[in-house]
């Protein structure tokens, strides 16, 4: 067991990803499933890219192996809060892949340019169903888009056409009660135009795990969607 092993072993991990000399993290969420769903651009030269809600990293590195000139990882929660979590694990990562992935302590509620600055690309993967109000925590990412937004998040309710949101109390969502609301992708597609995005896209899952029609069952209407904002109104 080499040395790395030993220590990827006695950390928490949620993101799988594959560290140098075939060393595998122990994580319980495969991000490399739905990479390519986000449709995260193969060429990312010269862009600066925020990682809001970062946790292991996996995102943030991506990008970084994309070419981005720039990657800041930011989060709280799973470097302070949650039970699988630990900033230590993303240190670990960063340090074994040899990156200058940045890094931020903060919430999403707090994110403003005069804390972090703007990005040309920013990254929402897993967050938006985890906060307690939904329009702000996008009202505060908005502010720091330069360009473009890339949101994947869990959604209820999805057969209405309104925007509606389903909110779970306690622990109805996965037995998490870090998970709050399950918008419906018309209120996703709401929310971000009322914050400002002009150009909403709505990416629909192909996969077996993503499929639309499939992943969103008749009886929950439950399932996750990506969506891209662009155009920020000023």
């Amino acid at each position: 067991m080499t040395d790395l092993q030993r220590q990827v072993d006695g950390l928490p991990w949620y993101h799988v990803m594959e560290l140098p000399g075939g060393v595998i993290t122990p994580g319980i969420d495969d991000p490399r499933d739905r990479l390519a769903l986000l449709a995260l651009p193969d060429d990312l030269s010269g862009l600066s890219v925020l990682d809001v809600g970062a946790w292991d990293g996996f995102f943030s590195f991506e990008c970084e192996r994309r070419g981005a000139a720039r990657v800041v990882a930011a989060d709280w929660f799973a470097w302070h809060e949650a039970a699988r979590g630990s900033k230590q694990s993303f240190e670990l990562a960063r340090q074994a892949l040899g990156s200058r992935v940045e890094d931020v302590e903060i919430r999403v509620e707090e994110l403003s340019p005069e804390r972090v600055g703007t990005f040309d690309l920013v990254l929402l993967v897993g967050v938006l169903y985890h906060v307690r109000d939904p329009l702000r925590a996008l009202a505060a990412v908005a502010s720091v888009t330069g360009d473009r937004l890339i949101l994947e998040t869990h959604v209820d309710l999805a057969l209405r056409r309104r925007p509606v949101a389903a909110f779970y109390p306690g622990t109805e969502l996965e037995g998490d009660h870090t998970n709050w609301w399950g918008p419906n992708p018309a209120a996703v597609e709401g929310m971000l135009r009322a914050v400002g995005f002009a150009t909403v896209t709505k990416v629909f899952p192909r996969s077996r795990t993503y499929e639309w029609a499939r992943a969103i069952r008749r009886r929950s209407q439950q399932g996750r969607a990506v969506f891209h904002g662009a155009n920020l109104r000023t």
